[in-house]
């Protein structure tokens, strides 16, 4: 078992620094996501910890040893690609045991754990056949299988998921976080998918152009993001953002949105924000803050009442998703499924100003 460390990394592939100065210390044991839309250097930091890319600068640490110059082999790591890579001339047993015979494991011990780890897997019944013979779900299931009978140190997972249909990412990535809790090691898991890196990580790094973003629990991003692209990466769908002033009136504070509307800021919130007054901001609301002003859920203030126009409506069975307009500005609400709002027609709607977000225009940083 081993705790993980870049410090101070840094990656370049010829003019161009992939990773900068990226400083993350993993616990042991510990479930971390990186996670960031493409080319934002996830996979390469991922790729640099498994020694399959040398780092530039800085140092990355597996346990208490730098690993910078030790090969891949030694590292006491396994990963899962995107990418199966299974040998198709093999039966799933001989898959998931090639690594243990070519490190010269007695067979018994060999035998021993490829069964074990089948059956965590509940794939023990394939052990026979030919990856041809097995769905992607199942080929995915020998990929980790292969991984678990190394006992490593670390699991590294590059997107494992992304060539599995919807149904079977959300049963895989049940799966995976029961494995997490079973083993008890080191996982580090690298997505686009903001979906998966809220319900499977213990804390999430969140990326972008190489840079480290925020690091911290799936709940603490989603609740304190620290910047605009934080705020919008994190929670489907994204949150609205407007270009927005921060005015004083009737001795207290507004949002004044030119053209659309002005909304009152809650007592509660104008001591944080107060030096910001007379000052462009950037205003972000969830859709889930934005309600439909028949359904407004106890305990929200009704006070941010504004008209707006429907646009589209999308029922999703177990909510509504409305795209509303009003001043030119056009935004999303997640409405209870039993509003009557409807394409064209108006709506009154409230803003739950109590999970209001504040940006600075100039540097996109939080505010409040």
């Amino acid at each position: 078992m081993a705790g993980i460390k870049f410090d101070r990394v840094f990656k370049r592939f010829g003019e161009v620094t992939v990773l900068k100065d990226l400083n993350i210390d993993i616990p042991d044991q510990e479930f971390l996501v990186l996670v960031g839309p493409s080319g934002c250097g996830k996979s390469t930091a991922l790729r640099c910890l498994a020694g399959l890319e040398e780092i530039s600068d800085g140092n990355i640490y597996i346990g208490d040893r730098v690993v910078n110059d030790v090969p891949p082999k030694d590292r006491d790591i396994a990963m899962v690609f995107q990418s199966y890579a299974l040998y198709p001339h093999m039966s799933v047993y001989d898959n998931m045991a090639f690594g243990l015979k070519l490190r010269k494991v007695p067979r018994q011990e060999i035998e021993r754990r490829v069964k074990e780890a089948a059956e965590m897997l509940s794939i023990g019944h394939l052990l026979d056949r030919k990856p041809k013979a097995l769905s992607g779900g199942q080929r995915q299931r020998v990929a980790l299988g292969r991984a678990i009978v190394r006992d490593p140190a670390v699991f590294l997972m590059d997107e494992p998921l992304s060539n599995l249909d919807a149904k079977l990412r959300v049963q895989t990535r049940a799966e995976i976080s029961k494995l997490h809790q079973r083993l008890k090691t080191t996982f580090i898991y690298v997505t686009h998918d903001q979906t998966e890196a809220m319900t499977m990580g213990n804390r999430i790094a969140v990326m972008r152009e190489g840079i480290l973003q925020q690091l911290d629990t799936p709940q603490t991003l989603y609740d304190h993001p620290a910047n605009m692209f934080v705020a919008g990466f994190i929670g489907s769908p994204s949150m609205n953002f407007f270009e927005a002033k921060l005015d004083r009136s009737n001795g207290g504070l507004v949002v004044d949105i030119p053209g659309a509307f002005h909304i009152p800021v809650p007592a509660n919130k104008m001591e944080a924000i107060g030096s910001h007054a007379g000052k462009d901001i950037y205003f972000g609301i969830r859709p889930e803050d934005v309600h439909d002003a028949h359904y407004v859920p106890r305990g929200v203030d009704e006070s941010a009442c504004v008209q707006t126009n429907v646009d589209v409506v999308e029922p999703m069975g177990s909510e509504i998703y409305a795209y509303i307009e009003q001043g030119g500005k056009e935004f999303i609400g997640r409405f209870d499924p039993r509003s009557a709002v409807r394409t064209g027609h108006a709506v009154d709607i409230v803003f739950d100003m109590d999970k209001m977000h504040i940006f600075d225009r100039e540097t996109e940083r939080a505010l409040v």
